[in-house]
């Protein structure tokens, strides 16, 4: 898809939130949706903005971050195409409950709050399809706080590792790497650890020839090995 605002109703019956629907009704989609290019390091919206928008990435990798009462950044997730966001304001107190950044240049969709509930309410399959992105997004979260309960550090960084590969990896000669910068302290972040901890394994497995870093960009050389410390029960 070419950046600017032109799209098409292939374009958007090719996301998971307008599966299903009829021409027609992607041309009523169509005509509230709003089609962004932006480069790299754009702040899309900032927490506690209020005006929200539902937002969803179609190229690029966001970063969303959320700031606590004490000062601190933590980050929250990362986005990749396909996925929705900003989506937790329309829903709760109309305010964005983080900060959201691109990563790279990205391009997105957006519909104001008053546009996205009309279209689900006309059309139930719009609503149905948000429920199950909803759904999974639950899941993921109920996933990574098991993980948090129950795993060792090590398991939890390699979980971390796989699911970015499978977001915003891509295969170069070197092996498999994640298209946008990662700092050792998002990694953290994402893993409830501190930075010592990320810094160590992450040292262990780039002497081990395991994965390399290079600009804050990460490229995992045996992704096998990665797996296996994910699977490990015993780790």
């Amino acid at each position: 898809m070419k950046p600017g605002p032109q799209f098409s109703r292939n374009d958007l019956s090719s996301l998971v939130l307008f599966e299903g629907l009829s021409p027609s009704v992607l041309d009523e989609v169509i005509a509230v949706t709003r089609c962004r290019a932006l480069a790299r390091d754009t702040r899309i919206f900032n927490q506690g903005d209020g005006h929200v928008r539902a937002h969803l990435l179609v190229e690029g990798s966001v970063r969303i971050a959320q700031t606590g009462s004490d000062g601190g950044q933590i980050v929250v997730r990362f986005i990749g195409p396909g996925e929705m966001f900003g989506t937790v304001a329309l829903f709760t107190d109309g305010k964005y409950p983080a900060d959201a950044d691109t990563l790279t240049d990205a391009i997105e969709f957006s519909w104001s709050e008053a546009d996205l509930l009309k279209l689900m309410s006309a059309h139930s399959q719009i609503a149905i399809n948000a429920l199950k992105i909803v759904g999974k997004r639950i899941q993921e979260a109920q996933n990574r706080l098991r993980e948090l309960a129950t795993q060792p550090v090590e398991r939890r960084i390699a979980h971390t590792l796989l699911r970015l590969s499978k977001q915003a990896g891509r295969d170069t000669p070197d092996g498999v790497k994640i298209s946008f910068p990662l700092r050792r302290k998002d990694i953290a972040d994402i893993c409830g650890t501190t930075l010592f901890s990320v810094s160590r394994v992450l040292t262990t497995w780039e002497k081990a020839g395991w994965l390399a870093t290079r600009d804050q960009h990460l490229t995992i050389a045996k992704i096998s090995e990665i797996q296996r410390i994910g699977d490990n029960e015993t780790v």
